[in-house]
């Protein structure tokens, strides 16, 4: 086994007891940026109706994409709450990396990385910070730390 790191010094010395206050709640938010943030695009899916969404999704080769739609606003409505509040955070983060991984390598990948070319770059983050709040979980900050239980 390798031993610790050692302790970083900071340039502040005085900073420390602040930077111990803020570290518990750098995950909560993480995790209630990404949630929130993906939950409106479910909102998107929600008010333009999965009837309204069809012709996207059928432009990008999907034939009868209405039941694709209702569980793509599911994954990333529902479970962008869930991300936030962190209720059932692993089961709706490991929904959202996966979701990210089928649009990566299925519309994005040919085009390359850069955002400004319809690449992958976007999808690629969400996909990864996605991956991270499935790894760690709720956190401290958490219903699934309250309930003391985590799929």
């Amino acid at each position: 086994m390798s031993d610790p790191a050692p302790e970083q010094k900071l340039l502040f010395p005085r900073l420390k007891p602040f930077y111990d206050f803020l570290e518990p709640l750098s995950w909560l938010l993480i995790r209630c940026a990404a949630g929130l943030i993906l939950a409106l695009y479910g909102l998107e899916k929600i008010v333009r109706g999965a009837e309204g969404m069809a012709p996207t999704f059928v432009k990008m080769g999907y034939t009868d994409p209405v039941p694709l739609i209702y569980f793509l606003t599911f994954v990333e409505f529902v479970g962008g709450l869930g991300i936030a509040v962190g209720l059932f955070t692993r089961f709706f983060a490991a929904a959202v990396t996966i979701e990210m991984a089928v649009i990566m390598f299925a519309h994005y990948l040919p085009h390359g990385f850069s955002l400004l070319n319809r690449g992958y770059e976007f999808v690629l983050l969400w996909g990864l910070v996605a991956l991270a709040i499935w790894w760690r979980g709720g956190g401290p900050y958490s219903i699934d730390r309250k309930i003391g239980k985590e799929l």
